[in-house]
């Protein structure tokens, strides 16, 4: 399974881990390599394993998920975070995908679409259920104007199109032959032109204003 998405399953509750468990092991292309039962055992865990993707739940004791979330995002980890939660509160989840969510699911997701999921936040998209994505697109348009776009430069929109399709600083240095420092002061520029708070707004912007790759 050396081509398969690597998977690590982060919740607090051994019965949901284990199903999740279950049924990605039956799935071709997708590997389960862990499990850990909070935050903190998650963000050790990743560095570890060195997963693909990361399944976190958000309310767990000790470190919740947005809080290992942040702490990936600090150590610039390559791995995308999807969120699986029974909390559909936009208080919990919105602050989940500011933290560098890749997206979300809730807990009682039929699987084939978890699976689905996994494979779509692989591949680079942000999923995002409709409610939120209309919540943040309000917000976005609130704090930024139609023609901010156009004050970017050339490479400050090919940056902001890689954010869009979901990459991380690393993969945007990679791809545009840039050291990840040069990136970072890039998507600086970007948030403070376009007047927005993260790169999930970014990559909304991106979407909306057609500015993607």
């Amino acid at each position: 399974m050396a081509d398969a998405i690597k998977v690590l399953i982060v919740d607090d509750h051994q019965v949901v881990r284990r199903g999740l468990r279950t049924f990605l092991e039956v799935q071709d292309d997708i590997e389960v390599v862990g499990e850990a039962a909070d935050g903190a055992e998650g963000v050790a865990r990743t560095e570890e394993l060195k997963p693909d993707i990361v399944l976190m739940d958000v309310k767990m004791p000790g470190m919740d998920g947005i809080d290992a979330l942040r702490r990936l995002r600090e150590l610039d980890h390559p791995a995308r975070v999807l969120i699986v939660t029974s909390f559909t509160e936009q208080r919990t989840v919105i602050p989940a995908l500011r933290a560098g969510a890749a997206g979300y699911v809730y807990k009682d997701v039929d699987p084939d679409a978890l699976a689905g999921a996994i494979r779509s936040v692989h591949a680079g998209h942000i999923l995002l259920q409709p409610e939120v994505a209309g919540v943040l697109l309000s917000q976005e348009e609130s704090n930024s104007g139609q023609g901010r776009g156009g004050s970017l430069t050339e490479r400050e929109r090919e940056v902001l199109g890689l954010i869009a399709d979901g990459r991380s600083n690393r993969e945007i240095a990679r791809a545009l032959v840039l050291s990840e420092k040069t990136v970072k002061t890039h998507v600086s520029n970007i948030l403070m032109k376009l007047d927005l708070a993260d790169r999930t707004q970014a990559a909304l912007f991106a979407v909306r204003h057609g500015l993607t790759r």
